[in-house]
């Protein structure tokens, strides 16, 4: 029996008394709280989505009665959707700092954060790890490319978490601002939320002798993290992680599934939660079974710059839109960076003009995306979003 095991039906019993909502999810599925021994006993439970997740949270604002009412809450995020997230009391609450750790970070290091703090818990995710580590945290966001290799250069940062893309676009910027080459400092990266090709890691390591990739999610934090170059994602500590048939839902050992999560956690239980990520396991150089990474996503959504994106998105933010007559949102990927795209059909007696400036803004405002827009005459296919990029470059 393992750790997980050992913990797994006191944390089940005790948030069953805790959260009707909880125990309710366990009777239809016939599982009785008090006779859950293992991890395993947990299998018949039906697979938890997102969209069900949604849906509980409309109906029973704001977080669908899954909280235990006495429990501490610090902040409250936004996901696409909207999926509301609370981030709960305590050091390092979603566990990146193990992550952080296998990649070097520690205590004297000044890091360069640069997940969005605005309403996505990407940000906080790793700030509150990083601190947890004892290094100090230049929280820089996204964007203000100027102002972050400045800083880079003036507060000696030596290591970065953030996108894979957007560390190769501070390398570049740094460089072309004329920066003395002696003031980089930066030596380790930690990046995630995007693939990590071998070619955009060489690239990287020019400059950053260490980049570690990691996996995780908002709802549920840290998953996997890498301690050698592309072996595979260890499982951290204190998390249940399966690899699920997408037809029975039960963890395979061989294949192809869904990421599957269940985090020991009775104030806040999610129990049996899919990802929507596909994946796989591998067998590490030490003989561990460890995540191959994401293969791949369950339904129609798509992460573009380490945000998802669904077509049911799309279309709540453009079919009321006055003068467009059709469109289409195209993901695409130059110089190991996402570019999204929005094609425009106007309406007949529109100007292209008049229509671009508007889907713009309202992508902006409605998607949180910058994106082209390029007025066509037709569109290629009816589908209103496609993922055109291509990994292996």
């Amino acid at each position: 029996m393992s750790a997980l095991d050992d913990r797994v039906g006191e944390v089940v019993r005790q948030a069953a008394a805790r959260i009707p909502a909880f125990a309710a999810r366990l009777h239809a599925a016939g599982i009785q709280a008090e006779r859950v021994r293992r991890v395993r006993d947990l299998d018949e439970l039906a697979v938890l989505t997102k969209d069900d997740l949604i849906a509980l949270q409309r109906s029973e604002p704001p977080l669908g009665g899954m909280l235990d009412p006495d429990t501490e809450v610090c902040r409250m995020f936004s996901s696409p959707g909207p999926l509301y997230e609370p981030q709960l009391a305590g050091a390092d609450p979603w566990r990146w700092q193990e992550a952080l750790r296998a990649a070097g970070f520690g205590r004297g290091d000044v890091v360069l954060n640069c997940f969005g703090y605005h309403l996505s818990p990407a940000g906080a995710m790793f700030d509150e790890a990083a601190r947890a580590l004892g290094c100090t945290v230049v929280p820089g966001g996204t964007g203000n490319l100027d102002l972050q290799v400045q800083a880079i250069a003036d507060l000696g940062v030596t290591a970065f978490t953030g996108l894979p893309s957007y560390l190769k676009s501070l390398i570049e910027r740094y460089h072309e601002a004329g920066h003395d080459a002696r003031g980089w400092r930066l030596s380790k990266a930690l990046v995630t939320a995007e693939p990590l090709p071998d070619s955009l890691r060489a690239l990287l390591t020019e400059h950053v002798p260490v980049v570690r990739a990691a996996y995780g999610t908002a709802e549920t934090g840290l998953l996997g993290y890498e301690i050698e170059p592309g072996a595979g994602l260890e499982v951290p500590d204190g998390v249940v992680v399966d690899v699920c048939d997408l037809d029975t839902d039960l963890p395979i050992d061989s294949g192809e599934g869904q990421v599957v999560i269940t985090l020991l956690r009775p104030e806040y239980p999610l129990v049996r939660f899919g990802t929507g990520d596909l994946s796989a396991w591998v067998t590490g150089p030490d003989g561990s079974a460890r995540l191959a990474g994401v293969l791949g996503r369950v339904g129609a959504a798509v992460k573009v710059r380490g945000m998802f994106l669904h077509p049911r998105q799309v279309d709540s933010a453009m079919r009321d839109l006055t003068g467009v007559a059709g469109y289409r949102f195209v993901v695409e990927r130059a110089a190991h960076r996402d570019e999204l795209r929005c094609e425009i059909v106007p309406s007949a007696g529109v100007t292209g003009e008049q229509v671009a400036a508007a889907a713009r803004e309202r992508i902006k405002s409605m998607l949180r995306f910058n994106a082209r827009v390029d007025v066509v005459d037709d569109l290629n296919g009816t589908d209103t979003l496609v993922d055109q990029r291509d990994w292996a470059e």
